[in-house]
């Protein structure tokens, strides 16, 4: 029998009650949650810029290059009293007007639903998808504030609450801004260069309908395919639209029993291949004070999943278990020349996934090989540099690919250097550094031509390599053009920019 409690130690027990219900309530923020941490510095968030030409200040734009290089990234319009993690700041557009060897910056806000209500009333309302659950209290201050507006139709779930800060993509001839917790939205670039944003798409209407921020163009067919999830059962569908954004098929993933973080997949030409990984769903450890809503999960085993394009259910999944496979973006996938039954897959893989809002991520590139008739997997390590935000030419998207171009990722999401691999024989064959406090964000290959969703037949690399850079020291920013080919990456044009550039996620260049 225990012995009788003290009245000391009743008496300490009960005044440490208020401490532990503050910790559940509002559990301590890590750095990496701090607004006034992570939205520092050149991720300081800056206002929006009308269009203004920018000097060129070293070398020349390329003649053949004509559009737009956009990229997007979080830049809060409020910064919260509580938590906000780096990935969940409302969503700002930099562009780069590039015409007759000129150069056109601008900078918009994505003009979301959550952006134009918190605009309206001054201050954040509406809790962002991770760092807005940061605790129980963090909930139930939610449901206390806006309550009263959803039930007056102030406030309408049915619009969604997503950022749209992560990435730009060029969907059934229409360019979209995206982020995996809502719809896309479809963005307008004007001549003059400037952004506009055209409302939400809406190719259904359903609470917390969304796609993940990387949607997959078939170069042959202009097909979209994309990836959805739900808070109840089955959590993940794939869905499938025709060249003209219209919604074809939707096929439930019913053999993922639990609500994974999947932001990003790859296709081939006859198959879709995602990642499970061990970073899952837990409203409950939210509810709890126990951390985050996506936690690491050390039992479970991570899974690629393989299924044809055109499937109409998942009883065609195939399953590859891959211990320690945690991947948050890919770099291409295609089936092999030699073997029609085997499928490559190349992608960054998270070598401590116990915390992914961390900005020092451990990386390693790995290429793996599954085949569709024995179930074998081989892993392969081609490089341990941490290198991520990796981009290829668009024109071999699901096809065998040999080249790729990485960050050399510092800080999430600074980098300091473009490194350029071969991918067939794991070397490195191009690299430029951007110099002493310099960093750049993903080095996007563009190519000649500028087009994007078409197959081609160049050079693999006949192409440019283009990222904003910041110096820190300077507190300057400006955008480059480096030359694919060219051993050392060579520098072909300079741009500096009217003011520094925040540090940002993914772009792309579109012709127009």
């Amino acid at each position: 029998m225990a012995p009788p409690l003290s009245v000391s130690s009743f008496l300490s027990t009960l005044a440490s009650i208020p401490h532990l219900l503050h910790n559940i309530l509002d559990p301590p923020l890590h750095p990496w949650a701090d607004p006034t941490h992570v939205y520092a510095g050149n991720m300081a968030p800056v206002d929006e810029m009308e269009p203004i030409d920018c000097p060129i200040i070293e070398g020349k734009l390329p003649v053949s290059l004509k559009g737009v290089y956009i990229r997007n990234g979080p830049n809060p319009q409020f910064l919260p009293p509580r938590a906000l993690i780096i990935y969940d700041g409302d969503g700002m557009l930099h562009s780069l007007r590039i015409s007759d060897g000129k150069a056109t910056y601008c900078s918009r806000y994505v003009k979301t639903y959550k952006y134009l209500l918190e605009k309206e009333a001054g201050f954040p309302i509406v809790p962002n998808i991770v760092s807005g659950f940061f605790g129980f209290g963090d909930i139930a201050r939610f449901v206390i504030a806006m309550a009263p507006k959803i039930l007056t139709g102030h406030f309408n779930l049915m619009n969604g609450f997503g950022v749209a800060n992560t990435s730009i993509a060029f969907v059934a001839n229409k360019l979209f801004a995206l982020c995996d917790s809502d719809l896309p939205y479809e963005i307008n670039v004007t001549k003059e260069g400037d952004i506009g944003t055209l409302g939400r798409w809406e190719f259904e209407r359903k609470f917390m309908s969304n796609i993940n921020a990387h949607p997959k163009v078939d170069l042959d067919t202009k097909e979209t395919f994309a990836l959805t999830w739900s808070l109840t059962f089955p959590h993940h569908s794939f869905l499938r639209f025709d060249e003209n954004g219209v919604k074809k098929n939707e096929v439930p993933i019913s053999s993922m029993n639990q609500l994974s973080s999947i932001h990003d997949f790859a296709i081939t030409k006859r198959f879709i291949v995602f990642h499970e990984t061990q970073m899952v769903f837990s409203l409950g450890k939210v509810m709890t004070g126990r951390g985050t809503l996506i936690q690491y999960e050390p039992n479970k085993v991570s899974r690629i999943g393989i299924i044809p394009k055109y499937a109409t259910n998942d009883s065609e999944m195939k399953w590859f278990p891959v211990p320690g496979f945690n991947t948050i973006h890919l770099i291409n996938a295609w089936e092999s020349e030699e073997d029609d039954d085997e499928i490559v897959l190349v992608a960054p893989n998270v070598l401590s996934a116990d915390n992914i809002f961390n900005t020092k991520i451990p990386v390693s590139l790995e290429k793996l090989k599954m085949n569709m008739k024995t179930g074998d997997v081989s892993r392969e390590i081609i490089s341990s540099r941490n290198l991520e935000f990796g981009t290829i030419n668009p024109g071999y998207v699901g096809r065998r690919t040999r080249y790729a171009y990485l960050g050399l990722l510092e800080e999430s999401p600074k980098m300091s250097a473009v490194v350029k691999i071969d991918l067939e024989t794991g070397q490195e064959v191009a690299r430029r550094f951007y110099g002493p406090n310099c960093y750049g964000g993903e080095p996007l290959f563009v190519r000649r031509d500028g087009e994007i969703n078409k197959n081609s037949d160049d050079d693999e690399d006949d192409g440019y390599i283009m990222t904003f850079v910041h110096d820190e020291k300077a507190n300057e920013s400006k955008f480059i053009i480096m030359d694919a080919k060219s051993p050392e990456l060579e520098i072909i044009a300079v741009v500096k920019m009217p003011r520094r550039v925040p540090y940002g996620i993914h772009g792309l260049f579109l012709t127009k």
